[in-house]
Order: structure tokens, then sequence, then C-alpha cells
């Protein structure tokens, strides 16, 4: 029901990957890979988009549940409709109950959003909202190449959230995340332990992985690290650059490059590197976490394949960066 024609991919198992990364089979598509973000009625979803474009992805007084899926992408334009017919026409936010819901497949919305400029962000209604037929969001899921769903953790993975994700294609399920957001409403941490082991178990591969965050409090960490750390949106984000470079690549979509490390840059490192104690360093190292591109002259500008992260999600002491990796993954910082 929910193919997508232009993603005709397979899913190899890659060692220390987070996701099975899908591999065209047919020619690069050269396109920007696509996030759905879907889950149930108040499970989070504007939070996380509003959190990944680090701004409202609709205005104030306008909120998802009221429309149909929002299609988020880089740019300045103003927000349009499109048709089941494919036609575009304009859309007026102030009047939102005269988008024909019946006749629209999605709203795009563009933003000047860093993360933007990686992916496009496909935000859906409640799958559960009563007033929003389920073809809805059904028309438009065959376009996503990927799937972030959120599930409320105090209500974690319902049999109504199971029931719609078994109708998704194995190729989907396999490369999509599952998010436990609003993990600060369970105050001990016996229950977030308890609740996170039952939804691995139900959901055992069904999902690439399963992330535990508390999305409020990762908008609240600001620059605070320990506290964006602890939120889990660390573990979350990093993993999902992850998926996101490496969809691009498959996807022929040019990645990001920037001049070489500079010595300033270099001099900078090498400090920091020798604070660090040897054998700390020895055990984290992984050789095979950074990737470039098969020939690529040594003397140009880096492209930049992002670390891979345990499936734990548990940070470690990396190599020496890639040329613009930290810039890459400060947009999903």
């Amino acid at each position: 029901m929910f193919y997508n024609p232009e993603l005709k991919v397979e899913t190899p198992t890659m060692p220390n990957a987070p996701t099975p990364a899908p591999a065209c089979a047919e020619a690069k598509i050269g396109r920007r890979p696509r996030i759905a973000i879907m889950g149930e009625f108040s499970a989070g979803k504007s939070t996380l988009t509003n959190m990944l474009i680090g701004s409202s992805a609709l205005p104030v007084k306008v909120t998802a549940t009221q429309l149909p899926p929002v299609w988020l992408s880089f740019g300045t334009g103003a927000p349009r409709g499109v048709g089941l017919d494919g036609k575009r026409f304009s859309v007026d936010f102030d009047r939102i109950g005269d988008i024909p819901l019946a006749r629209t497949e999605f709203l795009e919305v563009e933003r000047q959003a860093s993360v933007l400029e990686l992916c496009d962000i496909i935000d859906f209604p409640g799958i559960s909202d009563p007033n929003m037929p389920a073809e809805v969001w059904r028309r438009v899921i065959s376009r996503a190449d990927a799937v972030i769903w959120c599930s409320h953790a105090v209500q974690a993975w319902r049999q109504s959230e199971a029931a719609v994700w078994d109708e998704m294609p194995l190729e989907l399920q396999e490369r999509s995340f599952l998010l436990l957001t609003r993990m600060d409403k369970l105050t001990e941490e016996r229950d977030r332990r308890r609740v996170l082991a039952r939804v691995r178990q139900e959901t055992e591969g069904l999902f690439a992985e399963v992330f535990p965050i508390s999305l409020t409090r990762a908008l609240a960490a600001g620059e605070d690290s320990a506290a964006w750390e602890a939120s889990g949106a660390e573990a979350f984000m990093s993993a999902l650059l992850d998926l996101v470079m490496t969809m691009s690549k498959q996807l022929g979509q040019e990645i990001p490059t920037v001049p070489a490390m500079t010595e300033a840059d270099n001099a900078l490192w090498e400090a920091e590197e020798a604070a660090t104690r040897p054998a700390e360093a020895a055990q984290a190292l992984n050789p095979e976490a950074i990737e470039k591109d098969a020939g690529e002259s040594s003397g140009g500008p880096a492209r930049v394949i992002p670390r891979r992260v345990s499936p734990s999600g548990s940070r470690r002491r990396h190599l020496r960066p890639e040329p613009g990796e930290d810039r890459l993954a400060e947009i999903f910082r």
C-alpha cells in the first residue's frame, strides 16, 4: 500500500550502524531524504519538528492537528497546498478552515532552517485523531524515506500504534526510529527502565532503534551539553544525522563540503587530544567511524559521512573529525 516507486532499496547490515542504510538499486535520484514525523495525537510530533528546525514550523495560532501533512523544505516561499490532482494553490493560515482536506494531499511550507538543507521533514497529523480521516496521511506516507514515530512514554506503544505500523513496508521500518517522548513524566528511574525494556521487546525488528527522550528538556538545554545529553537528545540526533547523511549518499544528493581544517584548528585538536588519557582514547576509537567518498582526491575538501553511533546511543571519544563534520553535527544540535 505504501510502496515508494522512487526509492527501490535493499537494506544490508552494516557494522556499527544504528540502522540498515538503504542502497539505491537503480539510478541516483538526486534529492534530499524525506523524514516523516508520525504518531498519535499529543505524542510530541510538533515539538519534535520545532526542535529539529529550531523554530515554529507553523504560525503560533495554527496547530498541525487542523491540517493535512505539512511538508517542510528549505526556502523562503509562501505556503502552498498541493491538491490530489498535483496542482498547487495559495494557502492563508488565517483561514485554515478554507483548506479542503478531502482534496488536499499536503501543504508545502518553506523555512530557512539548517536541517532542511540536508533533508525534508513531513509533519503528519495524529493517526488516531477522530476528526482526521486516515486517508489524509495514508496517501502521503509513500513519499517518505524514513519515519520518526513518536509515542508518549506514559502510554508507550499502544495497540492502535502497532496496528498502523504493521501496515508499513519492511524496508521503511528498518530505517525508522521509535521515539519515546515525555520520558520526564516517568519520575522514577525504575519505571523508565521498565517502559524502555518493554517497548524494545514488543517492537523488536520493527524499528532500527528506540530512543527515550524528553523534548521539553532538550529544548530547554540551550548550550548546556550535559542537560542536552541527559534529555536523550544527543543519542537520538547523532543517529538521525547518520541516517540522513547515509540516505543522502544513496539518493545521489550532494553532501555539503567545507574548506580543510586550518593549522589553528589542528593545533587546538592536538592540545585537546594530548589531555586525553591514552588508554581511554585507544579503547574508544573506532577506525571505521569516518568515511570518505571513493575516488576523492587527498588535497580537496572532504565529503563527510558522519560517524556511526552505537545502537545503545552511548557516547564515546571519536577519531579526529574530518573537516566540516562538527559543523554538520551542529545542524542537528
